[in-house]
């Protein structure tokens, strides 16, 4: 397996393979921490995708490999923090479900995991952004690490797991998931 400075370099150079499994090793976490920001889908798309361009300006310019990560989220929570202060931001409904096809499952179990997700949605909007922004982090389908967490929220590593106890604790103190546990 190559080192982050192997890839950087043969990516500078123009190899393909490179290029490709950094982006394999970083796109869950500049996605995540686009989505962190509370981004529509096309929004967060944008933002990684200039993050990416970012990165090709600048590969020649990364003096430190190990540190590729944080620079990433660092220039996607900047690329985020520029489109919402563009006013560009986009307000989705919590009605996504509307568009959803028909599937042979169960009618009560399709009601069932929307009421669970509505509920979450809204135990989640309870939350202050920077519980939000990092539990969405957290549930990243790959979560980034803690130093790349760090840089995309602003916060020092020492203060990631305390604040993550904290957010989950008032998550589960809800009413609205406590409501579904008592349901």
């Amino acid at each position: 397996m190559a080192t982050l400075r192997e890839l950087i370099e043969g990516a500078d150079d123009g190899d393909q393979a490179a290029w490709e499994e950094i982006v394999d090793r970083f796109s869950g976490l500049v996605w995540a921490t686009a989505r962190a920001h509370r981004l529509s889908a096309s929004e967060a798309a944008d933002v990684a995708q200039t993050t990416w361009l970012r990165l090709v300006e600048n590969l020649d310019r990364i003096q430190d490999p190990d540190r590729l990560g944080a620079w990433l989220a660092t220039t996607a929570r900047r690329e985020c923090l520029r489109l919402i202060r563009l006013g560009s931001r986009e307000q989705p409904t919590a009605d996504d479900w509307v568009l959803d096809r028909p599937t042979d499952e169960h009618l009560d179990s399709r009601l069932l995991a929307r009421e669970r997700e509505s509920a979450l949605r809204a135990a989640l909007s309870r939350l202050d952004d920077r519980c939000q922004a990092l539990v969405r982090m957290l549930a990243a389908p790959e979560p980034p690490s803690y130093e790349e967490i760090g840089a995309a929220l602003g916060m020092p590593v020492g203060a990631i797991g305390p604040t993550r106890a904290r957010c989950l604790q008032k998550l589960r103190r809800s009413p609205e998931l406590a409501s579904l546990e008592s349901g």
